[in-house]
């Protein structure tokens, strides 16, 4: 095989591929890119079994067709410190040859016979889901997923799509965080996605997606894109039965003064205790040590009688890192029962620190 590539272009995709390699054993195939010519295009691919990304480009001038592979840091490496100019990979025996000019590089490669198999989309099922939108939502809800939960259902991000809507739905047991779409279904569908592939969902795709799946596989594809995931097998929480069906009180609040106010007190304390009177808002820290913050927004909540919640810092600010709305709601019912705040299509239940 023999190719002349730009190096920007080469370069750019090499660098979405990086998250999808194995990183921690440079002896296995898979941490290794598979570089192979088709047609008039050049195609490279990345994949550790659990998730994988194919890119495909026609700007590539290929002289000889063929397929290789060659570790993919190492390479994204050598690109990266050479000029703006067009670069050659050549296979010369089992070595990979990178060149531009004076400088010349060599890589050892693996058999491209033996790299894994990428997943195909034949024979299975479409998903008709408006892209932009869905790519927007598990934004929303990416904060609460969990990291390294022995509930490994927990480590991912549910689509459940119902006859009259579509909910993605995630949760790390002190919160939870939920998208509505009302909208109509032919069929009903619930798919557990991993974090990482949520992620790495967010940073390639836009608009324009086509959607697959079966029992083990999410797949996304697009003109020059196709990405897969593993599903995670189990069974995700009964979500519904977690949200409050009323209310005792329900705040309409501005968020612009909340986040200034929180956000102040997280100086000395991620804990903050806010206390609603009548007529104002006071955020105080809540510490171990004999640092303290207070504060107080004047503000009409309509409340009778004062009303205490502790609450994770982290967690009602990364709800307004989500939300567009100038405002928001908040319901409450007891001090020490979960709260909501919500708006938009976001709605997430937090579970207040017991003072």
């Amino acid at each position: 095989m023999r190719i002349v590539i730009a190096k920007n272009v080469l370069e750019s995709m090499l660098t979405h591929l990086q998250p999808f390699l194995e990183k921690r054993d440079n002896a296995l195939i898979t941490s290794h890119i598979f570089i192979q010519t088709q047609q008039n295009s050049l195609q490279l691919r990345a994949t550790d079994h659990e998730i994988g990304l194919s890119i495909a480009s026609e700007f590539v001038k290929i002289q000889e067709p063929g397929a290789l592979t060659a570790n993919g840091k190492k390479l994204l490496d050598i690109i990266k410190i050479l000029k703006e100019d067009e670069i050659t990979l050549e296979l010369i025996g089992d070595m990979l040859h990178v060149k531009q000019k004076t400088a010349k590089f060599k890589l050892p490669t693996f058999d491209a016979n033996e790299y894994p198999t990428f997943v195909s989309v034949q024979g299975k099922a479409k998903i008709e889901l408006d892209s932009t939108q869905l790519i927007r939502s598990l934004k929303k809800i990416t904060p609460a997923i969990d990291n390294n939960n022995p509930k490994f259902e927990l480590n991912g991000a549910l689509i459940d799509i119902k006859k009259e809507s579509m909910n993605l739905v995630a949760t790390d047991t002190r919160r939870l965080a939920v998208v509505s779409i009302q909208r109509q279904n032919e069929k009903e569908l619930a798919l557990i996605i991993p974090k990482k592939a949520i992620v790495e969902i967010q940073k390639l795709f836009v608009e324009n997606i086509e959607i697959y799946y079966d029992e083990t596989y999410l797949i996304i594809q697009t003109a020059h894109y196709q990405f897969f995931t593993k599903l995670i097998n189990g069974k995700f929480p009964d979500y519904q039965r977690i949200i409050p069906t009323q209310a005792k009180h329900t705040l309409t609040l501005q968020k612009a003064p909340m986040v200034e106010a929180i956000k102040l007190i997280t100086t000395v304390s991620n804990d903050i205790k806010v206390t609603f009177y009548s007529d104002r808002v006071v955020f105080q820290s809540l510490s171990d040590d004999n640092n303290d913050a207070q504060t107080e927004w004047i503000f009409d909540t309509g409340l009778t009688a004062p009303f205490i919640l502790a609450i994770n810092s982290r967690y009602i600010l990364d709800f307004f890192g989500q939300i567009d709305s100038s405002d928001f709601f908040m319901k409450l019912n007891e001090s020490n029962q979960p709260f909501v705040v919500e708006a938009d299509t976001l709605k997430t239940i937090i579970m207040p620190i017991v003072i």
